[in-house]
Formats: C-alpha cells, sequence, structure tokens
C-alpha cells in the first residue's frame, strides 16, 4: 500500500517533465503519453496490469479500500512492484541524462492547525490493550481482517503512524461496508471489487442516497456526530482528506502526526463499542473509553463551510475588538479630526448603524441590548460567541445553502482584511507622527483615517452580526422562491461589493478614507431597505 501510493506521486512529478496538468486518477496517469515517452509503452502496459485497471490485478484500490485480507496478496506481487520500481528508477535516469530535464518532486501536504483535528484525548498503553481485546470481540471487525486490525494497533503503540493510519483507514471502510449493506439490506455489495461494478466505497457509504435514488440508511445508524467526523477527517474540501492524501503519496510518511493517527484509532474504538454484537457495555463505562465515547458523541462538524465561516466570524471580530487599543494623536489634535468631518460625518453613519441594530433587535438574543448604547451593547464578541454556538445542521448543504455561504465567507474574508490594514497602517502612522517624519499631507490623511475608523467599527462588526444571524438561518434560503432567492443574493454580493471596495480603499496605497464615508452610507440604506422588505433569512425565521 505504501509503495503504490509512494509510486503513484513519483509517477506523476515524471509527467509533469512533459506534461502541464497531472491526471486526478491513476488509470489516467499510467495510461498517458507523457510516462510512455519516458518509461516505454511496455513497462507502462505492464504497470497497468498490477495497479491500473479493474481488468488487471487493480492492487492499489483492491487493497486501499480493504477488499483483501492479508493472506490473499501473494508476497510475489510485492516483490516484482518493488523490482518493477526500481527498473522505473534506472529507465527515468536514462531519460533524465539525454533529455537534459531535472526531475523536481512536489513538496508534501503539510497538515496546518493541528489543533484542530485534536477531537479525542491522547491515547495510552491501557486504552490501546483495552482496544485490542475489542477488536477480537467486536463484530465491526471481519474476522479475515484482524491481523490487520492488530498491526495497527501494534503500529500506533510505536509511533509507526503513517503504517498505524494507512492500516487502519481501509478496515474502517469494510467496518462501515458491513453496516451499510446490513442496514440497506444489500448483502451483494460486501465484497464488490469487480471490473463490470462499482465498488462500494467509503463516497457511497456517506452520501445521503443510494444509487437507485432510495435513501441511504447508514448516516441515520451512524448518527450525526459520527457522519460529521467522517465527513471532515475524509470528505471536506479544507479538511485533511487523511485517506486520499496517504493513498495518492501527498503526505510525508516519516513525520505523519501523532495527533492525526491518534483521532483516527479513538473514532475507530467508538466504532467497535458502538456497533457490536457482543454485550459492550463494561467497555463503554470503562473509565479510559467513556471520555472517547463522549467525545464521539458530541462531535461537530469543524471544517464544513459552515463551520469555517463560524471561525472566520469570530476571527474577525477579534481583530476589530483590538482596534480601541490602537495608538491615536495627541489630545491637542482631536479637534482637528472633528474639523474634517464632511457633509455625512462619523456621527451621522453610527446613528444610522444604530437604526439598523433597533430594527434587529427582535431577532437578536433579548439579554444582549442596551437602548442606551445599542452599539457596544449589541455589537460585541460575546454576542458572535453565544450565535456560533449555536448547531446548525451541515450534513448533506443544498445547493443554495453553499451559494450562500460562499458569498459569506468572502465578506467576512473581505472584512478581516479591512481590519489588519486598519491595525497595520495605524500604528505605522502613529510611530511616524511620533517621529515627526509624517509630511504635512500624509498627517491629514492620518487624521481622516482616525476619523474613519469611528463608524468602521461599528459598521464591520454590524455585517459580521448580520453575517451569523443570517447563517443561523441559512437552511431557510430553501424556501425561498426563485426570485426573492435571486433578490437575496443580489442583496449579499452588495455587502460584498462594499467590503471589497473597503479594502481598496483602506489600503496602504490607496488611503481614500473621505470615500468610505458615501461608500458606507450607501450600504448601509440598502441594509435598512432590505430589512423594510423583509427579505433577510433572520426575518423569515419568525
Amino acid at each position: 500500500m505504501k509503495l503504490t501510493s509512494c509510486l503513484e506521486r513519483a509517477l506523476g512529478d515524471v509527467y509533469l517533465l512533459i506534461g502541464k496538468d497531472c491526471p486526478f486518477l491513476l488509470r489516467d496517469l499510467l495510461a498517458s503519453e507523457q510516462l510512455a515517452v519516458v518509461f516505454g509503452q511496455a513497462v507502462m502496459n505492464l504497470l497497468r496490469v498490477f495497479i491500473g485497471s479493474p481488468y488487471g490485478l487493480n492492487l492499489r484500490n483492491v487493497l486501499w479500500h480493504g477488499f483483501a485480507s492479508p493472506e490473499e496478496i501473494p508476497a510475489k506481487y510485492c516483490a516484482m512492484l518493488l523490482f518493477l520500481t526500481a527498473g522505473l528508477g534506472q529507465l527515468l535516469q536514462t531519460h533524465l541524462l539525454q533529455s537534459k530535464c531535472v526531475l523536481v518532486h512536489r513538496p508534501y501536504v503539510i497538515f496546518m492547525s493541528l489543533e484542530e483535528l485534536n477531537v479525542f484525548p491522547d491515547l495510552n498503553d491501557e486504552t490501546l490493550s483495552i482496544a485490542e481485546e475489542l477488536v477480537k470481540l467486536s463484530s465491526f471487525v471481519l474476522k479475515t481482517m484482524l491481523p490487520f486490525w492488530m498491526a495497527a494497533l501494534s503500529a500506533f503503540k510505536q509511533s509507526r503512524y503513517a503504517d498505524c493510519a494507512i492500516l487502519l483507514l481501509p478496515q474502517l471502510e469494510v467496518g462501515l461496508r458491513l453496516l451499510f449493506t446490513t442496514t440497506n439490506k444489500c448483502p451483494n455489495r460486501l465484497l464488490t471489487a469487480e471490473p463490470s461494478a462499482l465498488y462500494t466505497t467509503f463516497d457511497e457509504m456517506l452520501a445521503r442516497h443510494l444509487q437507485n435514488e432510495e435513501v441511504n440508511q447508514l448516516p441515520a445508524v451512524l448518527e450525526e456526530p459520527a457522519m460529521e467526523f467522517l465527513w471532515d477527517f475524509l470528505n471536506h474540501q479544507e479538511g485533511p482528506r487523511i485517506r486520499d492524501r496517504l493513498s495518492h503519496g501527498e503526505i510525508n510518511l516519516e513525520v505523519f502526526p501523532r495527533e492525526v493517527a491518534n483521532q483516527i484509532v479513538a473514532f475507530a474504538i467508538t466504532l467497535l463499542c458502538r456497533f457490536s454484537e457482543e454485550d459492550m457495555f463494561a467497555f463503554k463505562e470503562h473509565m479510559v473509553i467513556k471520555p472517547l465515547m463522549n467525545c464521539a458523541s458530541c462531535y461537530r462538524s469543524r471544517f464544513h463551510p459552515i463551520s469555517r465561516l463560524k471561525k472566520k466570524v469570530l476571527e474577525c471580530m477579534k481583530s476589530i475588538h483590538l482596534w480601541p487599543e490602537l495608538p491615536t494623536v495627541p489630545e491637542e489634535h482631536v479637534e482637528m479630526i472633528k474639523g474634517l468631518e464632511g457633509n455625512i460625518g462619523a456621527s451621522t453613519l453610527i446613528l444610522m448603524t444604530s437604526e439598523i441594530i433597533s430594527q434587529l433587535q427582535q431577532y437578536m438574543p433579548q439579554n444582549c441590548y442596551c437602548s442606551d448604547d445599542p452599539i457596544n451593547s449589541v455589537l460585541t464578541e460575546r454576542l458572535l460567541i453565544g450565535l456560533c454556538e449555536t448547531r446548525i445542521c451541515t450534513l448533506y448543504s443544498p445547493r443554495p445553502v453553499l451559494e450562500v455561504l460562499v458569498i459569506l465567507r468572502k465578506v467576512s474574508t473581505q472584512c478581516h482584511q479591512v481590519s489588519d490594514q486598519v491595525i497595520t497602517s495605524t500604528e505605522l502612522r502613529f510611530k511616524q507622527w511620533m517621529n515627526k517624519t509624517l509630511r504635512s499631507r500624509q498627517r491629514h490623511n492620518y487624521l481622516r483615517m482616525l476619523n474613519s475608523i469611528r463608524f468602521l467599527s461599528p459598521v464591520l462588526r454590524l455585517i459580521l452580526v448580520l453575517i451569523t444571524l443570517e447563517l443561523i438561518n441559512v437552511h431557510l434560503v430553501c424556501k425561498k422562491n426563485p426570485f426573492d432567492y435571486q433578490q437575496y443574493l443580489k442583496f449579499l454580493k452588495s455587502i460584498l461589493q462594499y467590503t471589497e471596495n473597503l479594502v481598496t480603499y483602506t489600503s496602504p496605497e490607496k488611503n481614500k478614507w473621505d470615500e468610505t464615508v458615501e461608500l458606507t452610507k450607501k450600504t448601509l440604506i440598502n441594509i435598512r431597505k432590505i430589512s423594510d422588505r423583509k427579505l433577510m433569512l433572520m426575518q423569515l425565521a419568525t
């Protein structure tokens, strides 16, 4: 399994010597003219027989999808692939000498933000010993596959974390396939690995519907937390996509993180406990297993677009909350700022923002409002944290929901960029002011910026609260008729356009602070108009 994944990655690197976009599917890669040029057609045909076609041995897929038990793959197949790989190296060396090319290997994928992947507590030897007992008892494990499970747990104990994941992921697929075929009453799909039939893989098992359009029963049996974990770790584009990346050779096996292997093993233990014909009560209540079961039962998606938007909104609010701590000009220059206010000053925009908050108050938690200071009592980090705690269904989001999420995420990203630019510019200009290195025009521009910050802070915070309130009710977008849906998208895109313009105007290169005033006024008028027409999702909820 390790050889086929590393070989696929290396062949892709060779393909890129000649071709531009490396094929995603191994069978397309092996059938490419580019590789035939380097290695010769006869060699490529041999590779296709071993690893690249459902009509051959198809070793890569048969193993990675868990269709073969340990004794079903003869050692001679592995020996053949090893010698073949060495031969490929010799042929490549000849090609590189003749063509005077240099083979550049693509960089490995690196798991960022490992703390986001930490769901379960760290597994100790006691937990792993109990897991070994569970494997022998649980009906989730096919008895022919028992050696793979034991080898995976041994690999974890020996700190061979990539080996552990490589061995265990196909076995999770086998166990879920068994559950899938049982709950959907299609036992014939259990061992489908034939050229004439589609494999029963994670993709089908995690889907909402079966191929015959009937509802897949597995999600109801697994329940939402387990489904969300599987989608997070295997499918979501912004998640680790562990199985894909391991099987396609995108991860450096020597530095595979313990944290990731820990999550896979811990989740597997919870499935062993949950799905068994044996009475597992004693195991489930064991002091080292119970915390795992609790973590599994309350898991929420971390990599669905809904979850990513929540995270970005909170990060942006944290950034804007730094503004009051930013250095400002000495007191004697405050009057200069007031004198710079144009026809539509900061105070007018702050008043408009307060009026909109008053309009939307009924859609917010009632304990967060103070009529004396609506802006600072409502547009707070505390409110957003509370709203983001609201559970929103992430499984099988309809297309309109995903379209709305794309726009809302772009808006939050632009807001965050505006905040970062304001912080950077303010700190730089203040330093220059104190060092007396600002020219007269730059000083005036700096003062205009400080004036704009007074209204930009509440306006950006209002937009973040709006985004979050709409997010909580995002599934209601499916209830809109086509015309209202298009009008609603148009409104969201206008907010996006506003934030994009703000990014441009507040950039160090442009510094168009006066223009932000008129721009903001138009946007606030638009928000009020949409609110009056009751087009927002939060208004549909009532």
